[in-house]
């Protein structure tokens, strides 16, 4: 593989941030437990509470000098570009670098993308047209792009730039060909999600061909895989757990999914999962502890305590 990984594996999760309390816990948390990073979703209609999730991570930056935060993903194409580039932009500088933006096209509930005025059908071209520019604006140099698709605007110049002199890094979703491409094409980074440690090798396969055809020359690409994970005493005592909670969260019935796409059982049954995942080319492990309040917080703690030190890498 060419895509050059990263060297080192690292570990957040991925939670909702409801009140300024709920912010410093988690906080305080990931660093007692010493996860590298913290990350949160999006969606603007979703069957549990979620806040805007740059507001939510802002608050976050604030409370570490030390964490990473990124989005699992942003819905990038519900969002006009430009306006986005500023939030961005600025939450790369709130976090002095510390931001993964993570983006893709969504679509499972069909109501948000009529209430924001965005066809689904457009999602994909939204997203291929908008991530070029958005990495533009935020140098903070005058771009123009009068001949858009979907964003049109001229001389227009963004500032303050990113903290990051390119701008943070962009890890894109979708386990789709055209969501593949766009990966190896202009993403820095691809995050997988409900795929098998097999799926997730040959995603990589994919973004790698994308990459080599488009002539890139990839420094570093990051691969992240936002994994369902449920510790237990039994594995059918996590995977009752783990099917209520994403059954709930998804308002359908999950079984098939949780049986297949999760990291359940004890400490060294995880443990194997994710070495799996680790072989397969992922380095940065996004937990989804498929729970919440003490539950998700006991589980943070179990996983840093008696998994991590069960892994091979």
């Amino acid at each position: 593989m060419t895509l050059n990984l990263e060297a080192e594996a690292r570990f957040g999760f991925i939670c909702g941030m409801h009140n300024p309390r709920a912010a410093r816990t988690i906080v305080e948390l990931a660093e007692s437990c010493e996860y590298d990073s913290i990350w949160v979703g999006d969606h603007i209609e979703f069957p549990l509470p979620l806040l805007d999730p740059f507001v939510q991570l802002s608050y976050a930056a604030a409370l570490s000098t030390k964490l990473t935060f990124g989005t699992a993903v942003y819905l990038l194409p519900l969002r006009h570009i430009v306006p986005t580039a500023k939030q961005v932009a600025s939450l790369d500088r709130m976090s002095e670098g510390r931001f993964i933006l993570g983006a893709g096209v969504g679509g499972e509930f069909p109501n948000e993308w009529e209430a924001c005025g965005v066809p689904r059908s457009e999602r994909g071209a939204r997203m291929s047209e908008g991530i070029p520019l958005l990495k533009k604006l935020m140098t903070g140099e005058k771009v123009t792009n009068p001949d858009g698709t979907f964003y049109r605007f001229d001389q227009l110049t963004m500032k303050p730039a990113a903290e990051t002199p390119s701008g943070p890094p962009v890890w894109t979703g979708g386990r789709s060909a055209a969501a593949l491409k766009r990966a190896g094409v202009m993403a820095d980074g691809w995050i997988g999600y409900s795929v098998t440690p097999d799926m997730y090798e040959a995603a990589l396969t994919r973004i790698e061909t994308a990459a080599l055809d488009a002539g890139r020359e990839i420094d570093r690409f990051g691969t992240g895989d936002l994994l369902f994970t449920q510790i237990g005493d039994t594995y059918e005592e996590a995977f009752e757990r783990a099917n209520a909670h994403l059954s709930m969260r998804y308002a359908m019935d999950f079984s098939n999914a949780t049986k297949k796409y999760c990291a359940l059982g004890r400490p060294e049954d995880v443990a194997e999962r994710y070495n799996e995942y680790y072989d397969a080319g992922c380095r940065h492990f996004v937990l989804d502890l498929t729970a919440t309040g003490d539950d998700l917080n006991a589980q943070i703690e179990r996983f840093g305590k008696e998994v991590r030190p069960l892994l091979s890498f």
